[in-house]
Formats: C-alpha cells, sequence, structure tokens
C-alpha cells in the first residue's frame, strides 16, 4: 500500500493548489453553514408567525369546552361514527397538518390533525402518547420543537382557553426541512463546480505564474551538471533580463543566481589561470631540470669510472650522487609527463595490442621483482584498442610497479585481460595485506604515498597512480580500486 507523503514534501505548485483548493472549499463550508442557519431561522420564524395565528383561531373556536358542542360542528368520522373532539381545529384558516390537542387537569382529553383534503382525523394511539408526554408544555406564549411520531417534528404553541383549559396547536416543520435540505444540496452542488473550477483554473494560474521560476530552475540545473572540479571552465548560462526583474520575488532569485554565477565565473577563471601558471611552471622547471640532472649523472659515471681509484669515501658519495640524480630524474620525468597531460596536449592515436603489451611489461615486471610470483591471465584473441602504445604500457607497468613496491616478498600478482564489445579491462590483483582504509580514497592522488612507499630504497615519487589515472583519462576510461586484506584489485576501464 502506497504511503501518502507529507505536504512538507510536496512541490510548491501542488502545495499553492491544494492551500487554494483548501480556502475555497472552507469559504463554501462557511457560506453554507450561514446560509442554513440564516435560512431555518426566517423560516421557522414565518412558521411562527403561522403558528400563532393558527392557535389564535384555535383558541377562539375552542374557548368554550362545556356546551353542547363546539362553536365549529362537529365532524362525524365516517369509519367509526364518533368525534375527535378537536372540532376547534376546523376554524375557518387552519392549514394543512395543523395539529391540536386539548389538556384539562393535565390529562389529553382531546387531539386531531388536519389532512391534506382539510379533514379532522385522530391521532394514532403512538402520537396521542407522545403529545401526552407534552401536556406540561408552557403557557408562555412561545413556540417549541417536537418531534410527533410519524407525524414528523412540529412547532407548538400551548394557550389557554377562558374555562381554563390549555389547547397545544401545531404546524410541521417538515416543508421547512425539505427547504433546508434542497438548499443545502445547491450549496453542496454549487461548491463542488467551484472546487473543481478553482482547481482546474489554480492550476493553470500557478503554472504560468510559476513558469519563470521553473526557467530559473533550468539554468541552475544546468549549471549544476556542468563539471567544474578542474579544468576550464566555461559558464555560459544565465537567467534570462525577463526573469530578472528585482520588484518580483522571481526576479530576486533569478538575479542572485545571475550574480553568484558572475562570482563563480570570477573564481573559475582565477583558479584555472593559477593551474595554468603552476603546470607551466612545472613543465618548464622539469625541462630545464633534465638537463643538469643529466649532467651530474654523467659526471658521477666518469669520476666511478676514472683508472685511478677513488677512496671509498669519495666512491660512496659520489655512487649516492649517481642514485639521488636518477631518482630526480625520475621524479622530473613523471611531474612533465602529468604536466603535459593536465595541459590537454593530444596523445598519440593509433591501434595497440593490449595483449602484447601487457605481457611485456609483466616479463619486465617480474625481471624487477624476482621475489614475488607473477601470474597471466588473457583471452585466446588478441584484444586491441586505440590509443597511445608508450602511455597504455606506462599504466600497466606503473601497476605493476605499485603491486611489487607496496607487498611483501612472495606475494602472488596476477595481471588479468578481458573484453566485451563495448570494454577492455586490465585488472592488477594481488594477495598482499590490502590497502589502509584510510587511505584508499586517496590513492589515485599526486604524491599519495604510504609509510613504507617513503622510503628510499623503495623509489617511490607517490606520482605512480596519479600518472595512471591521468593517462587513462585522456584515453576516456576509468580506473578503480578494491582493497581488504588478502585481495587488491586496480581496474582500468578502456573503450574497446
Amino acid at each position: 500500500m502506497p504511503t501518502l507523503r507529507r505536504p512538507s514534501s510536496w512541490s510548491l505548485r501542488t502545495r499553492l493548489i491544494a492551500g487554494l483548493v483548501c480556502l475555497v472549499a472552507l469559504v463554501c463550508l462557511v457560506v453554507g453553514v450561514v446560509t442554513e442557519l440564516a435560512l431555518q431561522r426566517s423560516l421557522v420564524a414565518r412558521v411562527d408567525a403561522q403558528l400563532a395565528a393558527a392557535g389564535g383561531r384555535s383558541t377562539t373556536a375552542g374557548g368554550d369546552s362545556h356546551s353542547d358542542g363546539d362553536s365549529v360542528p362537529n365532524q362525524k368520522f365516517p369509519d367509526t361514527g364518533t368525534r375527535t373532539g378537536a372540532q376547534f381545529l376546523l376554524a375557518p384558516g387552519q392549514a394543512t397538518g395543523t395539529l391540536g390537542a386539548r389538556v384539562a387537569d393535565g390529562r389529553l382529553t382531546a387531539s386531531g390533525v388536519l389532512d391534506d383534503t382539510g379533514s379532522l382525523q385522530p391521532l394514532s394511539a403512538a402520537e396521542s402518547a407522545t403529545l401526552t408526554t407534552l401536556t406540561t408544555l408552557p403557557t408562555d406564549g412561545r413556540p417549541h420543537t417536537a418531534s410527533i411520531g410519524s407525524l414528523g417534528d412540529y412547532r407548538l404553541l400551548a394557550s389557554r382557553t377562558a374555562d381554563g383549559d390549555v389547547l397545544i396547536t401545531g404546524l410541521p416543520l417538515a416543508s421547512v426541512q425539505s427547504t433546508l435540505w434542497q438548499t443545502a444540496a445547491v450549496v453542496a452542488a454549487v461548491a463542488g463546480g467551484a472546487l473543481v473550477l478553482t482547481s482546474v483554473a489554480g492550476t493553470v494560474i500557478v503554472r504560468r505564474t510559476l513558469r519563470p521560476l521553473r526557467r530559473v530552475a533550468a539554468t541552475a540545473t544546468r549549471v549544476s551538471n556542468l563539471p567544474l572540479e578542474r579544468g576550464e571552465v566555461a559558464l555560459a548560462d544565465r537567467v534570462a533580463g525577463a526573469d530578472t526583474d528585482p520588484r518580483t520575488e522571481v526576479g530576486q532569485v533569478g538575479a542572485a543566481l545571475n550574480r553568484l554565477l558572475d562570482h563563480v565565473t570570477a573564481a573559475l577563471n582565477a583558479r584555472q589561470a593559477s593551474e595554468s601558471r603552476v603546470r607551466q611552471f612545472v613543465a618548464d622547471a622539469s625541462h630545464e631540470l633534465r638537463t643538469p640532472l643529466a649532467a651530474i649523472r654523467g659526471y658521477a659515471e666518469v669520476t666511478r669510472r676514472s683508472r685511478e681509484a677513488a677512496p671509498p669515501d669519495l666512491a660512496h658519495a659520489m655512487g649516492r650522487v649517481e642514485s639521488e640524480a636518477t631518482r630526480m630524474t625520475i621524479l622530473v620525468e613523471d611531474l612533465l609527463l602529468l604536466a603535459r597531460l593536465d595541459s590537454g596536449r593530444p596523445l598519440t592515436v593509433e591501434p595497440v595490442d593490449l595483449t602484447q603489451l601487457v605481457v611485456d611489461a609483466v616479463s619486465d615486471a617480474a625481471a624487477a621483482g624476482r621475489d614475488h610470483h607473477w601470474k597471466l591471465d588473457l583471452p585466446d584473441e588478441p584484444v586491441t584498442v586505440r590509443g597511445d602504445s608508450a602511455r597504455l604500457h606506462q599504466v600497466a607497468a606503473n601497476l605493476l610497479a605499485n603491486a611489487r613496491t607496496h607487498t611483501p616478498p612472495g606475494t602472488t600478482v596476477t595481471t588479468r585481460l578481458t573484453a566485451t564489445p563495448e570494454t577492455v579491462t586490465l585488472a592488477v590483483l594481488d594477495d598482499g595485506p590490502g590497502i589502509p582504509p584510510e587511505l584508499l580514497p586517496q590513492v589515485f592522488e599526486r604524491f599519495a604515498r604510504g609509510e613504507r612507499s617513503r622510503s628510499r630504497s623503495a623509489g617511490s615519487t607517490g606520482l605512480g597512480l596519479a600518472i595512471v589515472t591521468a593517462i587513462v583519462t585522456a584515453h576516456a576510461g576509468t580506473v578503480e580500486v578494491t582493497s581488504q586484506p588478502g585481495q587488491t584489485v586496480f581496474q582500468v576501464h578502456l573503450p574497446a
């Protein structure tokens, strides 16, 4: 069974329409109740006026209860031939449905009602019993409402005659109740029509009124879908001038959004300019450092190859100079490659036999890491992709070097290549201790290194996985990692 959403989760349009419909419904309800009450009071007042006249006629006609007959001759009933004793109801002018009763010494002595033909009819036993309970009706000249069995509700008026008896005269409220029900039905029908009309018209009006707000929201949505985290970003979208009128609430929102986009554009341009300067500096510095580093390494090798034996301290120092120069050369080359990739320099695009590339990379890794176990899992058919062969080889080499560097001796490293009609996946799996959970979200960031990889002997620059990410992204691919103790998996997905 679907659950109803809370009104607070409704859209603004739905809440406005619902509020409008509820307001109209409340107004219709108040109008209906007030109309019914006013109409009831008016109709009952008219019945009371008619009742006062009818009571006066009954009192005049039935003033002497001890005469041989009432002032109006007794009526003989065809079925029994008896007299009701309520002949005072036959006074001229009495309306159909008029009820009458005589009370003497607290006892009901006569009763009757006029039918549709104006004939006097006796009351049933149940109706007479009901009237008996009303013998104490006060003779204060004020009408009272009571239900007389099957006859329905009546307005009753008690008046005292000259001989001391009490005459009760009543007029039916059936016509009043019928009129009230008809009026209620009409009011309900009108209110229902008004609610339907309000819903339709309100939907149209609210939809048209909120159209500028939807345009503002559409602009904000388009901007929110732009990749703003890196690179040069062009925020050309702006709210149209028609939706930035400061005299309206929507215009104020649109103008504020435009100002915000202007500020964001300025900030992104400043960030891009700063990143460009940094990339250019790194590229220039790396390029300029390659020559002196090569010279340092060359002079160190020349010193080491000298015919004259160098003192042990000098030989050790020159060895360290050559080693650090080599390490710094690797770092400079990595930085230069990242700077080139960041600048969007196009890669060579050609068919690359990824199967042969993986075989070569694993062979190189096995030669460099003889204390690890290296396995290959390749499909039967060669896998080919379009890309830069040298850069893709570097991806595989960096992933294998990462597994070799950060796992202990004896670890098994499996390189797996799979292909589908849409995607080629290169996976490097190892059964080492895994990547610490706190480091896992940052493994592809630059200079993200575990404690062990900071050692000089490891030779890691902390840029290997960052280079993998940059190269794979340049090939319109993705790279991901999952790790737990005993199983770490790096997967590179490339378009087939």
